[in-house]
């Protein structure tokens, strides 16, 4: 039994679970953001209960959970969606546009209008009783909910729900999911890369099917992900990088990439890409360059910095709150970012990358473009992402003054949410007014 569970992903349904995936658990409509890797001893805590993740595996994408409470303790139910309950939202929302005459002046929050005590509460789940249940038992016993307006029952309903019937929906990570969950606790570890600005990104490189693209990623490998995720196992991407260490790409491990998609995602230090074919290296024939010294001295104090870091060991992923032990990992995901071989090598140095991205807040964008421009084939767009606007505004200024690139432009992204409800839409009261810089071009044949 456990042989058929324990699979290789590359012949998995990739809209159904099975044990050893990495799953993104919305909990109460985005109150709370966790990954986790399913295996039959993780566990997950909402509140004060531990809850096995066990009943996920096995699930399409995309389930809804509800935390019941039976004998052995507390456990996820999945719930069922029919078209009915659909069509009761539905009118409920639309009654929720008519006139009524009711309004909450009259109500007084003197924590007297529920009569159902917490000693009911829990002889109630002794019972057995669902948290559906215990809701409607707290709306039945309420004095005031009659009263109160449509809008403020629903409010009401809800914050109930989420105590006493929280709700778990089961999402799959991608590159988009990935980016907001990260961008929302902690976008540090990305570089406060946006969802808007990463999309950006891999619009503005011309990121397609079979395109050989090189990435300089400094952002845990999410972007490094991104572009895997949107090459769909053809083409590769590279992960460059300065100095003897690689940087971090951990997040890729969340992807669920299988052995194909794997493969395509290599990493191969910037000099090995700089030589030419005689074994000499064409930075080393010029002179000594001052800014490139100082490059060097950056980057060997950034890996030192990682080297110490825990996020640069194989076995610790960056995981918002995960919840997976070091016992619990079965079903590995297989291992992205191998050495490129010499043989790929030979043919990039012949050809060149069909286009660039780079994400790196911590480094000079001008610096790093300077030696990675020349590996590109002409006309490959390139795409350099930047928390700041003036280090872009000064890579901009260089390539033009040297006649590097064509089609120069900085552009801010811009994205505000919504909220869509029945006479109740507007934009929503929190966002993020920020989403950093992206300088993009044409690479151009110079003399």
């Amino acid at each position: 039994m456990a042989e058929n569970n324990v699979q290789s992903n590359s012949v998995q349904n990739p809209r159904i679970t099975w044990e050893g995936c990495s799953v993104l658990l919305d909990i109460n409509n985005g109150d709370r953001l966790v990954f986790s890797r399913l295996s039959a001893g993780a566990t997950l805590k909402i509140g004060n209960k531990n809850c096995s993740l066990r009943p996920l595996i096995g699930c399409p994408f995309g389930s809804l959970f509800q935390i019941d409470n039976g004998e052995e303790g507390s456990y996820l139910s999945r719930v069922l969606l029919s078209t009915e309950d659909d069509n009761n939202k539905q009118e409920n929302g639309d009654c929720q546009t008519q006139d009524e005459s009711r309004d909450n002046r009259e109500i007084i929050d003197n924590n007297k209008a529920q009569s159902l005590t917490g000693d009911d509460i829990d002889e109630l789940r002794r019972q057995g009783a669902k948290g559906d249940e215990i809701v409607e038992a707290l709306i039945a016993n309420s004095a005031t909910f009659e009263k109160k307006t449509v809008f403020s029952q629903e409010k009401y309903r809800l914050k109930k729900q989420k105590k006493y019937a929280p709700t778990v929906l089961l999402r799959r990570p991608f590159a988009r999911s990935i980016c907001e969950a990260y961008f929302k606790k902690y976008p540090d570890r990305i570089g406060f890369l946006r969802v808007d600005a990463l999309s950006l990104l891999l619009s503005m490189a011309n990121v397609s099917a079979n395109s050989d693209v090189l990435v300089v990623d400094m952002v845990g490998g999410l972007l490094t992900g991104a572009v895997a995720e949107r090459l769909g196992g053809t083409g590769h991407v590279c992960n460059t990088y300065l100095g003897g260490t690689p940087y971090g790409m951990d997040i890729v491990r969340i992807f669920n990439f299988d052995d194909e998609i794997c493969k395509r995602i290599v990493r191969c230090p910037l000099s090995d890409l700089s030589l030419t074919q005689n074994g000499t290296s064409e930075q080393n024939s010029e002179q000594a360059d001052p800014c490139k010294m100082e490059l060097n001295e950056e980057i060997s104090s950034a890996v030192s910095a990682d080297e110490i870091s825990p996020s640069q060991h194989e076995d610790s992923v960056l995981l918002p709150e995960s919840t997976v032990s070091p016992g619990n990992r079965i079903g590995k995901a297989p291992k992205a970012g191998e050495q490129a071989s010499q043989e790929v090598i030979k043919t990039w140095k012949e050809n060149g990358f069909s286009s660039l991205i780079i994400a790196a807040p911590d480094l000079d964008p001008w610096i790093l473009v300077k030696d990675i421009l020349p590996l590109l084939s002409y006309s490959a767009p390139f795409a350099i992402y930047h928390q700041y606007l003036q280090p872009l505004a000064t890579c901009m200024h260089s390539l033009q003054v040297g006649k590097l690139a064509i089609g120069l432009q900085i552009s801010e992204p811009w994205l505000r949410e919504y909220q869509v409800l029945p006479s109740r839409s507007h934009p929503c009261m929190q966002m993020s007014a920020f989403g950093g810089y992206i300088l993009s071009g044409i690479k151009i044949c110079s003399s």
